[in-house]
């Protein structure tokens, strides 16, 4: 596997305002009402398809509606309502002991700073950043595998890990960071896809370093 040719300063300004450009209004396709569902999609959404997402969730946000419903849900129940999602062990788990914590240690509201919603239990930095993203318009960066993709096809980076690659992401895009994830997650899902991307025509593709042999 060639290394991945890094994008020059000029290159990642261009690369940047045609995101911004081609995305400009960019939003998660999550479908959510409040900050405690949009908190359950993105967990779920974890290794799963965001459509496959939206078809679970209005049967669980019905039965648990609110912290204090699912704090003290049945497991076995929660596992029945969210079965055809990929981990749904581990995730029913966790969504209850999220739901316990948010109860006993911040009053039943959800937290909104990065420390404190990766105290609960199945929220890791990227599920904080995506909800904070989402939710706040925080100026942050989440790297799932669509960007980490994207980004290493475009050169942008070529950290071996998700939180080494959003770290290389922020230091280089500085701003407009919300919009820049989703724009490069719906690029990835979409267009730059992991497998038969569509190359012809791509708005992108005087930037692409994968035709020199980098594949991701």
């Amino acid at each position: 596997m060639a290394k991945v040719k890094k994008a020059t300063k000029k290159e990642i300004e261009a690369i940047k305002a045609l995101f911004l450009a081609h995305y400009p209004d960019s939003v998660t396709e999550l479908t959510y009402r409040n900050l405690y569902e949009l908190l359950i999609s993105v967990m779920l959404s974890a290794q799963c398809t965001d459509k496959r997402v939206n078809l679970i969730t209005p049967a669980l946000f019905e039965c648990y509606p609110t912290p204090i419903t699912l704090a003290h849900a049945n497991l076995d129940d929660v596992k029945a309502l969210i079965k055809s999602c990929s981990f749904f062990n581990n995730k029913a788990k966790n969504l209850i002991k999220m739901a316990q914590s948010v109860i006993a240690d911040f009053g039943g509201e959800i937290p909104l700073t990065q420390k404190e919603l990766i105290t609960l239990a199945g929220v890791g930095q990227k599920t904080a950043n995506v909800v904070m993203i989402e939710y706040t318009g925080a100026n942050l960066m989440a790297v799932d595998t669509h960007v980490y993709r994207v980004a290493h096809r475009l050169g942008l980076s070529d950290a071996p890990t998700a939180t080494k690659c959003e770290e290389e992401l922020t230091r280089k895009f500085k701003t407009d960071l919300h919009l820049l994830h989703q724009a490069m997650v719906l690029f990835g899902r979409y267009r730059c896809k992991a497998l038969k991307p569509e190359c012809e025509g791509c708005f992108l593709e005087a930037y692409c370093k994968s035709k020199a042999g980098f594949k991701v």
